[in-house]
């Protein structure tokens, strides 16, 4: 049984911690550096961005995460969880800042305001047709070499990848939390 977080400072914190004890991991609430402690994986939560990185710095997780990411630790982000994973934020704060783990730039509220949100099947490879809820969505505008894409939307624009992963970095531009398929949360414990 993988030991997962969830970053626990703001955002759909119990969503996720209800899928993943659903797809049978011992779910860990991180909101201290030592509660990152033995975990196998960890989930950073769709919220608000810029909210969910000025807690990072002020609870002191922010470096401590930096190098367990840098160290092999799994993580997986959604939407906003996704910004703080990327190489470059692109409509962000000039003082935003990310982990630079998934080597994408994604613009901050690619697919539209909240009035634009909106419900998409997404094919995943491997898992087929999950559902895709977009609310305030990140859109992956780049991407390197090395970044493995998992699944891609064509919202009028052309396709852009909406799950991807590099390395140990997994990034989901919508909120699999918010749905009742478990496959994605399924796809990443069992990476672990």
């Amino acid at each position: 049984m993988p030991r997962v977080g969830v970053l626990a400072l703001q955002g759909d914190v119990r969503e996720h911690v209800t899928m993943l004890a659903t797809v049978g991991a011992d779910v860990v609430k991180v909101r201290r550096t030592e509660d990152l402690e033995d975990l196998d994986g960890l989930v950073v939560p769709g919220g608000e961005s810029t909210t969910i990185a000025y807690l990072l710095t002020t609870s002191g997780i922010r470096p401590v995460l930096q190098q367990k990411i840098n160290d092999g630790l799994s993580v997986l982000g959604t939407c906003a969880g996704l910004i703080l994973l990327s190489r470059e934020i692109l409509g962000g704060r000039s003082d935003q800042w990310s982990y630079a783990s998934l080597d994408i730039a994604v613009r901050r509220n690619g697919y539209g305001r909240q009035i634009a949100s909106f419900e998409t099947d997404v094919s995943v490879i491997g898992l087929g047709p999950v559902p895709g809820v977009f609310i305030r969505a990140p859109k992956i505008e780049s991407w390197g070499d090395d970044v493995e894409v998992l699944a891609t939307l064509d919202h009028g624009d052309g396709e852009h990848p909406v799950l991807v992963r590099q390395q140990n970095a997994w990034g989901c531009s919508f909120h699999p939390e918010l749905t009742s398929d478990t496959r994605i949360h399924e796809l990443f414990t069992n990476s672990l």
